[in-house]
């Protein structure tokens, strides 16, 4: 738990020093493109794999992110929180639907754990800003765990309580934590989207800086 602590209060400088620019909201291209795959290694026993759900800004920004992580399997995004059933992209962006964009997180928990999940998560974004990562403002770029079951909602609170304790942030950690209740995935262009639309300006100006920084911070968690 120290250990964890004292890696955010360093990785602060790290969240603050992303500068972003434009907003996942205002590129609506539906390029054809194809989907990450989803697909778990055939060694890998069913009892070790796990999943998260997360939200942190943009879900074009998460998903870069842990698709980097050794031990995340798949990775998808999505919409969850709200109250509309299959919301789609431009009804989220709405604010109007209660969803925030997620990523579901596939993960074996002999090679990485959901409290090691936890460290990424809180260290590659704000979360003291209510609704806001940078210029993506709206509740759908809320900072928020969508836990699965009592363990995960259990790690999250203790280590934002610790967080909040220990004076990392110059505001207090705001981060919802709420159980899944729904979840949709979104449109099939969501998906892989940094990977396959690399050269766009969102993804080289708020994206690729920091997915920079999270190899630069997380060097030794990276897949080979």
């Amino acid at each position: 738990m120290n250990l964890l602590i004292n890696k955010i209060k360093v990785a602060v400088t790290f969240v603050a020093a992303i500068f972003f620019i434009g907003a996942c909201a205002q590129n609506n291209s539906k390029t054809n493109v194809m989907e990450a795959p989803n697909e778990i290694p055939a060694n890998t026993s069913h009892s070790n794999i796990d999943t998260a759900t997360l939200g942190a800004g943009c879900f074009w920004c998460v998903e870069a992110v842990f698709q980097r992580l050794e031990g995340v399997l798949s990775i998808e995004s999505g919409y969850s929180g709200g109250f509309i059933k299959n919301p789609a992209y431009r009804e989220v962006c709405n604010g109007t639907t209660g969803h925030a964009e997620v990523c579901r997180l596939t993960f074996d928990k002999t090679k990485i754990s959901f409290d090691e999940i936890l460290e990424v998560f809180w260290k590659t974004h704000d979360p003291t800003t209510p609704n806001q990562q940078g210029n993506d403002i709206g509740t759908q770029y809320r900072s928020v765990v969508f836990y699965h079951n009592e363990e995960q909602k259990a790690l999250a609170e203790k280590y934002k309580e610790e967080i909040n304790k220990s004076g990392a942030y110059d505001k207090p950690v705001i981060t919802e934590i709420s159980p899944l209740i729904n979840y949709y995935k979104a449109e099939a262009y969501h998906q892989n989207y940094f990977n396959q639309n690399g050269k766009e300006g969102y993804c080289q100006y708020v994206i690729q800086p920091k997915v920079e920084k999270f190899e630069k911070i997380f060097k030794n968690k990276l897949k080979k």
